[in-house]
């Protein structure tokens, strides 16, 4: 079995930040502290699940459908779910959207299963692997409210357990700063190990990769830049992990179904299996009904799920190997033969106005970028055969031959930092005004970056490289692995006009605070224009 890093599932679920009258429930009592190294990996479990629940799919929509790079159109009242997916493209999204409070609750869910499980630690007997664990939940902490920041922007800080009194929303700046103390405080007592030892739990690594993040985002999130400090991040990975993390040869391996602790590219990723570990949904939602054969899927795809033609219209670079990963214009079967849908004249085209449209068609499944709207009020794109085959379909995530058949997770690991990213940020600060750096003899220009990124997907190198351009490759680079909402922003862009959206108040560059949520917590500080 590939996933190495399932822990047990114990103690309790984890609640939202203001139900705070939850009981306190655990397996431990003062006679049975976890003292091992295994016992104490086995204890922080509830944490790993927490992160893995939704991340793969509410938390992706929240960072993909609200940008260019993906889409869940209606086809003919399909796949509509009461507007959800259509307001995040069209960013009218309000207090009360589903996945506005699903996101709030994971987050500070995660934020407090962390907190309690500190709380547990800290009263055990002192070890090294206490202090390490200790570590590695104040590391995942952050990571959690690093989601929380970028999504919500003010957001209240808790870092104790339980909570008695309502939290109060703290100033982005504030919540910034917490971050960068619980990582800089933890990274001592973080392991150095990578691959199978620690796949799936923090290290040194990763809050490295997470430091640079926040420091990539700084002039956004706190209005000063800090990109003199994501060089430095940066290179305590590309200089002191060089032996240990390297680009994947195969870019395709890094998301394959069998991918995992053997991936050298991957420093920090989310692990799923489809029995044991699920969540993993891409080809349930991706995939045309008309390709499970083809790609052995053991369920039936929902068809939803896809891209705009002016995101895949990036996808254009000579021999690039990413372009690849999707599924555009007549499609055929292994063996070169077309995948024929038997139909009629009127199931082909719904339009079709002629007498004869009950007559029989073979019709060549044909993917087209163009998503022409039936009926534009809700985004729906029709569903007769011309409309389902509406939209270019990823298999970046491929799909996976040992799905669980009743549940369509697949077992696709999903890299949350990744070298190859590491490396883009680092190019893009140094764009941005910080200076560039040598690391083992080579000195570490935007374009020496960029185009080590580019040398591995086997595109043609570039010979100068800006902001722009650094975007753009971004997009092919990290498509559908949940950074392009981050990205836009950060580049002042996520308020252009893409697909069928033309909305460009800037407010919606953070999430409205959950109707819910300040219904029980009355502390809460709504964000400007919700």
């Amino acid at each position: 079995m590939k996933k190495i890093f399932i822990p047990a599932l114990l103690l309790m679920a984890a609640a939202s930040c203001t139900k705070l009258d939850v009981a306190v429930e655990s397996q431990f009592t003062p006679s049975n502290f976890p003292t091992t190294p295994e016992s104490f990996i086995a204890a922080t479990g509830p944490v790993y699940t927490q992160l893995r629940s939704i991340y793969g799919v509410e938390y992706w929509r929240m960072q993909e459908l609200s940008t260019d790079e993906a889409i869940i159109p209606a086809r003919d009242g399909n796949y509509d779910d009461g507007g959800q997916y259509r307001f995040l493209h069209l960013h009218t999204w309000n207090p009360d959207h589903p996945n506005v409070k699903s996101n709030w609750e994971w987050g500070f869910g995660g934020i407090n299963t962390c907190n309690r499980i500190i709380s547990l630690f800290e009263a055990a007997p002192e070890s090294n692997a206490k202090k390490m664990s200790i570590a590695e939940m104040r590391t995942m902490r952050a990571l959690f409210y690093y989601f929380m920041m970028d999504l919500y922007g003010n957001v209240p800080i808790i870092s104790s357990f339980p909570v008695s009194t309502p939290p109060k929303t703290a100033p982005r700046t504030e919540v910034f700063g917490f971050i960068e103390k619980e990582l800089r405080e933890a990274l001592p007592s973080l392991s150095a190990a990578a691959g199978q030892q620690t796949y799936g739990r923090p290290t040194k690594w990763m809050a490295f990769a997470l430091l640079e993040k926040l420091y990539l985002n700084a002039q956004y999130y706190t209005g000063q830049p800090k990109f003199t400090e994501t060089v430095a991040m940066a290179d305590s990975v590309l200089d002191k992990a060089r032996t240990i993390y390297s680009l994947d040869a195969d870019y395709n391996t890094v998301f394959a179904p069998e991918n995992g602790p053997l991936t050298k590219e991957t420093i920090f990723a989310v692990p799923y299996d489809a029995n044991l570990a699920d969540g993993n949904h891409f080809t349930r939602f991706g995939l045309h009904t008309s390709l499970q054969a083809k790609y052995n899927i053991p369920f039936r795809p929902s068809i939803a799920l896809s891209t705009i033609k002016e995101f895949y219209q990036k996808f254009n670079l000579t021999g690039d190997v990413r372009n690849n990963t999707w599924l555009a214009g007549p499609q055929f079967e292994n063996d070169g033969s077309p995948i024929i849908i038997k139909s009629t004249k009127k199931g082909v085209d719904a339009s079709y106005s002629g007498s004869d449209g009950a007559a029989a068609v073979n019709y060549h499944l044909n993917f087209t970028p163009e998503m022409t709207l039936v009926k534009p009020a809700t985004m729906d794109v029709g569903n007769d055969e011309l409309g389902k085959a509406k939209g270019v379909r990823s298999i970046k995530f491929y799909p996976d031959r040992n799905a669980n058949p009743s549940t369509r997770y697949q077992g696709n690991d999903m890299p949350v930092f990744r070298l190859a990213d590491v490396m883009m940020m680092k190019a893009e600060a140094i764009l941005r005004g910080a200076a560039a750096t040598t690391v083992n003899g080579e000195l570490q220009t935007p374009l020496v970056l960029v185009n080590k990124i580019r040398a591995r997907a086997k595109a043609p190198a570039m010979t100068a490289v800006s902001l722009n351009d650094l975007l753009d490759e971004r997009a092919r680079e990290f498509a559908w692995e949940g950074w392009r909402r981050n990205d836009l922003i950060r580049f002042g862009r996520f308020e252009d006009a893409w697909g069928f959206k033309n909305n460009t108040d800037p407010n919606k560059r953070i999430y409205p605070v959950p109707t819910s949520e300040r219904s029980l917590n009355p502390n809460l500080v709504q964000n400007p224009g919700y």
